[in-house]
C-alpha cells in the first residue's frame, strides 16, 4: 500500500500535464474576476427576507462544474487523481485566517452566531493542516487512513455549517440577527469568501477524498 501511495504523494504527475494545469488555473482566475465584477455591481445582495439565491449560485456553480468535469473530462479526472496531496493539505492552512470572522464580530460587523462557528471551524482546520501535512511527509500511506478522511470531512462540515447559518437564518428568522447581520458577506470584499474561497476549499477537500478513496482500495 505504501508503495502505491508514494507514487501519488512523493511523485505527483501534475507537471506531466501542464495543459490541464493551465486550464484549471485560468478557470479559477476567470471565476475570481467574474465574482469581483458581479460583487462590485451588487449582484449578490439579496432583499431582506429573500433567499440569497445569487450567493448560493456563486457557491454551487464551481462545485457543480468540478463534479461534472471530473466525471466527463478524462484529462481533468487524471489531473485530480494525480494532484499533490501535500500541496492540497498545505493550502488548507490558510484557513487560520478564519480569525478574521472573530475580529469582524468584535467590531460589530458580523453577528456572533455566524462569526464564532465559521471562525473557529476555519481556524481548527487551518491550525491542524500543518500537522496533517507532517503526517503525510512522514507516512505517505496516511493519505489512505480513516484519520485523513475524517479531517477532510470535518473541513467540509465546517464550511457547510457556516454557509447554512449565513443563508438559512436570515430566511427563516429575518429578525434574529438584529442590527448586525450577515449582509456584509454579500458585498465586496467579504463576498469573495462564500463565492470563491469556500468553493475552492471544498474542491480541495473533495480532491483529497477522491484520492483517499482510490488509495484505500
Amino acid at each position: 500500500m505504501e508503495n502505491i501511495v508514494l507514487s501519488h504523494v512523493d511523485h505527483p504527475k501534475v507537471s506531466a500535464d501542464s495543459g490541464t494545469g493551465a486550464f484549471v488555473a485560468v478557470f479559477f482566475f476567470v471565476w475570481l474576476a467574474l465574482i469581483a465584477v458581479l460583487g462590485a455591481r451588487g449582484v449578490f445582495v439579496a432583499p431582506q427576507g429573500a433567499p440569497p439565491l445569487a450567493l448560493l449560485i456563486g457557491l454551487l456553480a464551481p462545485l457543480s462544474l468540478f463534479v461534472l468535469g471530473y466525471r466527463t473530462i478524462r484529462p481533468l479526472r487524471e489531473f485530480v487523481l494525480s494532484a499533490d496531496l501535500r500541496l492540497i493539505v498545505g493550502m488548507q492552512a490558510w484557513r487560520w485566517a478564519g480569525f478574521g470572522f472573530l475580529t469582524l464580530y468584535t467590531y460589530g460587523v458580523l453577528p456572533g452566531i455566524f462569526a464564532w462557528p465559521a471562525g473557529l471551524g476555519d481556524m481548527a482546520i487551518g491550525v491542524t493542516a500543518p500537522l496533517v501535512l507532517a503526517r503525510l511527509l512522514r507516512r505517505p500511506d496516511f493519505a489512505a487512513s480513516k484519520s485523513f478522511v475524517a479531517w477532510n470531512l470535518s473541513g467540509i462540515l465546517d464550511l457547510a455549517v457556516a454557509v447554512s447559518i449565513g443563508a438559512l437564518v436570515p430566511l427563516l428568522a429575518p429578525n434574529f440577527y438584529g442590527a448586525v447581520s450577515t449582509a456584509p458577506m454579500t458585498q465586496l470584499p467579504l463576498v469573495l469568501v462564500p463565492t470563491f474561497l469556500v468553493p475552492t476549499f471544498l474542491i480541495l477537500h473533495l480532491t483529497a477524498l477522491i484520492q483517499a478513496r482510490r488509495l484505500g482500495r
